[in-house]
């Protein structure tokens, strides 16, 4: 009976060793990354239409997707991210494609910091010749963006 405590210790053991140090590789052989893809990515694509309540108004909340293509249906349209804090980590892709209608970009904790920037907002607005497309990262207490 000891003897299998034993065994079974052991091998549970092995177990959490391997998965501690597991690499994925998806069309390789020899993973050099946690997950290494030799090939194409896709990732889940967005469309969320503005709710025409514009600056005052409620926000279209932003749970999905990776690209997300917002469109705005009046001015400054507001499309808020998750709290970074739920998601540390995550990256989104954000457009906003219509041509002459500004989206607001929020966040509801933390704040919004352009790369290599330490100063923050609660917001951004996005336009044409201005942030068009962004790109944007929880680091876990904040959002940092990229355009």
């Amino acid at each position: 009976m000891i003897k299998s405590r034993q065994i079974l210790l052991v091998l549970v053991f092995f177990c959490f060793l391997k998965s501690g140090f597991s690499q994925v590789g998806i069309n390789t052989i020899t993973p050099l990354s946690m997950l290494d893809i030799n090939g194409n990515l896709s990732v889940k694509v967005v469309s969320l239409n503005g709710n025409g309540t514009g600056n005052g108004g409620s926000s279209v909340f932003i749970t999905d997707g990776i690209y997300i293509s917002i469109i705005p249906t009046a001015t400054d349209d507001k499309f808020q991210l998750p709290n970074p804090t739920t998601v540390p980590g995550r990256m989104y892709i954000i457009r906003n494609i219509q041509n002459s209608i500004t989206a607001q970009l929020t966040t509801p904790s933390g704040l919004l910091f352009p790369k290599n920037s330490t100063v923050g907002t609660s917001q951004i607005f996005m336009y044409e010749g201005n942030l068009r497309t962004v790109t944007v990262f929880s680091d876990g207490s904040n959002w940092t963006y990229i355009n």
